[in-house]
């Protein structure tokens, strides 16, 4: 059985907290979560990897230029790479929530979900 979305949410803020030393805008989480849609309950698409140069490539398309309205450049792959830095090599499950999260705030893109 797959977990709630309140139960998802507390995981990925928990990631947040641990992975990036912040305290997680719970508001914001909820909308990046909601804008995932049912993605977010399929274990693979839930996902990124950090390794995967096609994955990340999709994230910087589809997230940060699309998405976040951002001029592409090199600087967002080294944003996305030094997202994945964080979250570290150690942690096999990188929440696309979570990373589209820091990324969104990093960027200061948060009125695009509100």
């Amino acid at each position: 059985m797959s977990k709630s979305k309140e139960e998802l949410l507390e995981n990925y803020a928990e990631h947040i907290r641990e992975k990036f030393k912040e305290t997680p805008d719970m508001e914001f989480l909820d909308l990046v979560t909601v804008g995932l849609g049912p993605a977010i309950y399929n274990r693979d698409s839930s996902l990124v990897s950090g390794t995967d140069e096609s994955e990340l490539e999709t994230v910087r398309k589809n997230f940060l230029v699309k998405k976040l309205g951002l001029p592409d450049g090199p600087h967002l792959m080294h944003a996305i790479k030094e997202v994945m830095r964080e979250y570290g090599a150690s942690e096999r499950n990188k929440y696309r929530a979570v990373v589209y999260y820091i990324l969104a705030r990093r960027f200061k893109k948060e009125n695009v979900y509100r």
